[in-house]
């Protein structure tokens, strides 16, 4: 009888001794995965604490600037005010990637009070932590509420008022951070092909410019009925009043300097120049913009820009619909000529982006240099010393990289 009691008691002691292990292992593994995750969400203003600097790739020392740009040209750091009046207005032109990035915006950003995206509906609601007002304006948020893809010179004349008719208040102490995503232009010229070819026709467009709309002589239409399916290649390039010819430069251009819509007001060659100087301008006096081609790199500057975070990492993908398009040399160069405008927009913000991208990442290695060092007095930029901060090296890259067509391919990821 005692060595029965004896036996029992040795089994019941190795049971408890195995459920103790198992359960301190558990708890070590629970902790070593959740831990982290719940140390960002503690962090003020949804700021990760840890180092995220391995997410984000390492400028080459290699790349040679095309152009130059004043250190305020390249400084975007904005005190925005979630709790305040600032709203950010995203620019979202066709086939650039807008509809994926829109998505980062409303379900992807660490914030106090996050935007409520329910299932079956199209828009979040995007409301500041302290009252039930919109700090974002975009297709995801408040809907095309200044026309389908409108440009920037419907946007910069129709938001002030649309915001304060929703909410039923006049503010004019609001700042407006306008922010928008760039593509490649032979890239993005085919994929907007591809959607037409597939049934797409943006015709409920507005195109307001100086307080109406374009006429039909102004702006003729490329095809008889309701769309353009089925259009092949060479149709849609054959088109003289497409507006996917130059569309980047077109939507981010203030067209009241061209008289908008109407071709005669003045030489066609003046008119292109004004277009591209005045794209370019817009562009460079943004808030952020990204490039579709580099989804990393458009994270970092929009966090560093906003001091907001994002969830998940933005993904590179290079399988799209525009890359599979097999095309002849005379193609590609029939295509370059008809965005000639866009060409030269998007090599100029090729270059504005990564030398953008080199200086923060410059400038936050010199700033942890510092804190690494104590007893050092903080740095100080003085007049004249651009050069510290200039590195010769932003980022070397292939001219062209396979991009993805956000459209068909992302929207159901989310």
């Amino acid at each position: 009888m005692n060595l029965l009691t004896g036996r029992n008691m040795v089994e019941r002691s190795s049971k408890f001794l195995f459920i103790v292990v198992g359960s301190v292992l558990f708890m070590l593994i629970l902790y070593q995965y959740v831990a982290p995750g719940m140390m960002n969400f503690g962090s003020p203003h949804g700021y990760m604490l840890e180092d995220d600097a391995d997410l984000f790739p390492t400028p080459d020392p290699h790349y040679v600037k095309k152009y130059y740009f004043p250190i305020r040209d390249l400084e975007r750091t904005v005190d925005f005010e979630i709790k305040g009046d600032d709203v950010i207005v995203f620019l979202h032109i066709q086939k650039t990637g807008g509809t994926t990035f829109g998505r980062h915006l409303v379900q992807n950003v660490r914030l106090e009070v996050p935007c409520d995206c329910r299932p079956g509906q199209k828009k979040c609601t995007c409301y500041r932590p302290n009252r039930k007002e919109t700090w974002l304006f975009s297709r995801f948020s408040t809907g095309w509420s200044c026309g389908l893809h409108a440009d920037w010179t419907e946007l910069t004349n129709c938001v002030p008022g649309v915001l304060n008719k929703k909410e039923n208040r006049m503010k004019n102490q609001r700042k407006f951070y306008y922010i928008t995503l760039l593509r490649d232009p032979v890239s993005r010229y085919l994929s907007e092909w591809r959607h037409v070819q597939r049934g797409a026709t943006w015709k409920t467009s507005l195109h307001m410019c100086d307080g109406r709309t374009p006429t039909p002589e102004e702006l003729p239409p490329c095809y008889e009925g309701t769309d353009w399916s089925g259009c092949t290649l060479q149709q849609f390039m054959d088109c003289p009043y497409n507006l996917a010819n130059n569309r980047q430069v077109r939507m981010l251009a203030d067209l009241s300097l061209v008289g908008c819509y109407n071709m005669s007001f003045i030489p066609e060659k003046k008119r292109a120049q004004v277009l591209l100087e005045s794209a370019k301008k817009n562009l460079r006096d943004m808030a952020f913009f990204g490039l579709t081609e580099f989804q990393r790199k458009t994270q970092y500057l929009f966090e560093r820009t906003f001091r907001l975070k994002f969830i998940r990492p933005f993904m590179q993908y290079n399988s799209t619909r525009a890359a599979g398009v097999d095309l002849d040399n005379d193609t590609v160069q029939r295509i370059e000529e008809l965005n000639d405008l866009d060409m030269q927009l998007y090599d100029y913000a090729r270059d504005l982006f990564q030398q953008r991208y080199m200086y923060k990442r410059q400038l936050e290695r010199r700033e942890q240099r510092l804190k690494n060092q104590p007893g050092l007095f903080p740095f100080r930029r003085t007049p004249g010393s651009d050069s510290v901060f200039r590195d010769d090296a932003p980022e070397s890259e292939a001219s062209r990289l396979p991009t993805e067509d956000y459209m068909n391919h992302i929207i159901n990821r989310w």
